[in-house]
């Protein structure tokens, strides 16, 4: 029987607290998840170069640094065993800069941005913003020049997207209908405050001597303002004309944290899908955290985190690229030389597709389904869809709900209303172009793609407790399953 600790609840809920806190982008979600793994012994392997794994040793690798993939290799793996993975994504919804922000209009700075993935563009207004991403930075030592990816996150509120009074629009409580070209343009500074700082700026180059770059720093400056160029070179401790290129996004700048009357939330931006991503990656180091627990594991305990979910996974470190199946095969074929055993290993592995669930909302109980109405403190949901939107069947989701069982763990079941569209995962996608049991799961959530989404305490422990529980227990009970005997 499994006993709730109290400690273990708070902990875990405080160290996702934390994770959030330090993720604003996929950037940084996988650079907390390489800082985290390094830190209990797992060691870095490069995609471009050989791999020498080992039984009994755990290692991870990045692609594009947006996705991650974290593996603890059983001591008693050989080659043809399964694989027993999470898989979550790193992206969420948000406002990701152009390649030329600067706009410029009514005596105001404006930052151009262009919407990712279908985030509810309405919560993003009056909040306080920032940026945050990675940046392409030039740097010079002995005569040679190299290029350095640098993520950098400015703390401060730089930015907002103010609202229209509603004396100049009287019907915006009829409906606030947003146009996403015209009117989600934050505002940076006003003209004249950017021109007397660019003023000052200058000044204090050229009196330092640093001036020698010019042209260059002219040509970003015809693309972004000089006030955001410099903004960023203060927080990358550069100077502006080395900033060759970035990826950036627009971040509210409240913290996450525990709240409600009784202390039984979690209000934070991007809970879709940090909140799994922290899970599985917490459930992957505490199962396989000593070499003990991997003694009598004759499998692979993996988490892999991709990037671009949000806007179909079409790219090169999204879950349709080619990195799942790259990681299976390389792991198999590192021990052994015989190729047909990867298709062996498939077919002996199972896929937990973690991705937010929605929970039931009490101001509009009509759209769920009677029978199928997740609620917060209630567990895992299983997602079903009989058109494969999610992968779970029968076989995979008897598998999930039994490891719950076997630890009182309570799960939940899901199905969308027949009369209303059904969102999918990277179940599907995964299931389909690598050919693996994949189960879709997700912790209930409300807001989901807000700028700030809110979830129970409860479920953050739930969902912890049953990724760890797989990891541990998966390889015993897939061993008294039979299906195509």
């Amino acid at each position: 029987m499994a006993v709730k600790d109290e400690s273990n609840e708070s902990s875990v809920v405080s160290d996702l607290i934390s994770f959030l806190n330090a993720c604003p982008t996929a950037f940084h979600a996988v650079d907390e998840a390489k800082k985290r793994l390094r830190s209990v012994g797992y060691e870095q392997v490069l995609e471009r170069e050989d791999w020498k794994l080992e039984a009994g040793k755990r290692y991870f690798f990045t692609r594009n640094h947006s996705t991650i993939v974290a593996f603890a290799i059983g001591k008693k793996y050989v080659a043809g065993n399964g694989f027993h993975i999470v898989g979550a994504h790193t992206d969420s919804p948000c406002l990701k800069l152009k390649p030329v922000t600067k706009v410029a209009k009514g005596g105001y700075l404006e930052v151009g941005v262009q919407t990712y993935g279908g985030g509810l563009w309405h919560t993003w207004f009056d909040r306080d913003l920032t940026v945050a991403g990675r940046v392409i930075v030039r740097e010079g030592k002995d005569g040679s020049v190299s290029y350095m990816h640098r993520l950098v996150r400015i703390e401060e509120p730089i930015m907002r997207i103010p609202t229209l009074a509603i004396h100049l629009d009287r019907g915006v409580n009829d409906g606030f209908k947003v146009n996403t070209q015209s009117h989600l343009l934050p505002i940076l500074a006003t003209s004249i405050k950017a021109e007397l700082n660019k003023v000052v700026a200058e000044n204090d180059q050229i009196e330092s001597g640093t001036d020698g770059k010019k042209s260059n720093e002219k040509t970003a400056s015809n693309k972004h303002h000089s006030l955001l160029l410099q903004l960023l070179a203060s927080q990358l401790e550069c100077g502006p004309d080395d900033i060759c290129d970035f990826e950036l996004q627009a971040c509210d700048t409240q913290p996450s944290i525990v709240a409600g009357a009784t202390k039984e939330f979690i209000f934070s931006g991007r809970l879709d899908n940090l909140c799994m991503s922290f899970c599985s990656l917490k459930a992957l180091i505490d199962a396989s955290s000593s070499e003990r627990s991997l003694e009598d594991e004759s499998g692979v305990r993996m988490v892999a985190l991709f990037d671009h979910e949000e806007v179909g996974s079409n790219s090169a470190q999204g879950a349709g690229s080619p990195a799942m199946l790259n990681a299976l095969s390389r792991i198999t074929n590192t021990f052994t030389s015989d190729s047909k055993l990867l298709e062996k290993a498939i077919q002996r592995s199972f896929l937990v597709s973690a991705d937010m669930a929605h929970a039931l909302h009490p101001n509009y109980m009509d759209k769920h389904e009677e029978n199928h109405q997740p609620k917060l403190h209630g567990g895992l949901v299983i997602k079903h869809n009989a058109n494969q939107r999610y992968a779970t069947n029968a076989i995979t989701s008897f598998i999930f709900k039994e490891i719950a069982k076997n630890h009182e763990l309570p799960t939940q079941d899901f199905v969308v209303r027949n009369d209303m569209a059904c969102g999918s995962t990277i179940g599907p996608i995964l299931a389909s172009g690598v050919g693996i049991r994949t189960v879709d799961v997700g912790a209930p959530q409300l807001s989901m793609h807000s700028i700030r989404e809110m979830c129970a305490v409860d479920d953050v422990r739930h969902s912890y407790e049953h990724f760890k529980a797989y990891f541990q227990e998966f390889t015993q009970l897939d061993e008294k399953i039979t299906v195509d005997a």
